[in-house]
């Protein structure tokens, strides 16, 4: 099943998307990244979260971590995860501020070892979208609203038919973005069927 959402008038769906890069968020390309699987198939969307120091908001060291430009040495905490080389499509920062690290036409590095509807290594046929905040954690009305426009947007690019958290795809192993997010409210804001979404 592919979700279709009409694009606006003004704003026809191939302005929104340039070879996978998203027109409304900011580009900062990382160098981690591979090429899709030739048969991919990209229809579903991982939902993340992260903050750097756990916990703290509103610094760049989330941008710095998936461009490998992360000073180990400036917190403690960074030296728990030194030399990690990790992306994500998306990060949607606490204020709602939308930015992009690959293309979605290429495989981030974002969901690790992982199992979905029916299919290994999710990073091979998903889009990584990061929320800024603490696994389990509550998440702020400009993320949500950021969210569901970037949801709708890629509906317009892939055939998105999932959208799961990071503990649904690697359960026992992750548990982000965790029982603070409210799946019920971005299925209402989105309007997509209930097939779309993580069992209650």
């Amino acid at each position: 099943m592919k979700l279709v959402t009409k694009p606006r008038p003004e704003m026809p769906a191939d302005a929104l998307w340039q070879r996978g890069w998203y027109r409304h968020a900011r580009h900062e390309p990382s160098p981690n990244f591979g090429p899709r699987p030739a048969d991919a198939c990209v229809d579903l969307l991982v939902l993340h979260s992260i903050s750097l120091p756990p916990g703290h908001y509103g610094g760049d060291a989330v941008q710095q971590l998936f461009t490998n430009t992360l000073d180990w040495e400036r917190d403690p905490y960074f030296d728990t995860i030194r030399g990690i080389a990790v992306s994500a499509h998306f990060y949607i920062c606490r204020t709602g501020a939308l930015w992009q690290f690959v293309s979605c036409y290429d495989r981030a590095w974002h969901a690790g070892t992982s199992y979905y509807r029916g299919r290994d290594n999710c990073n091979d046929d998903s889009v990584g979208i990061e929320l800024e905040g603490l696994e389990g954690g509550p998440f702020e009305a400009a993320q949500y609203e950021s969210l569901a426009s970037l949801c709708a947007a890629l509906t317009q690019a892939h055939p998105i038919a999932h959208i799961a958290g990071h503990e649904h795809i690697a359960p026992g192993r992750k548990q982000d973005p965790g029982p603070g997010f409210d799946w019920r409210r971005l299925r209402n804001a989105l309007a997509w069927p209930a097939t779309c979404f993580p069992p209650d």
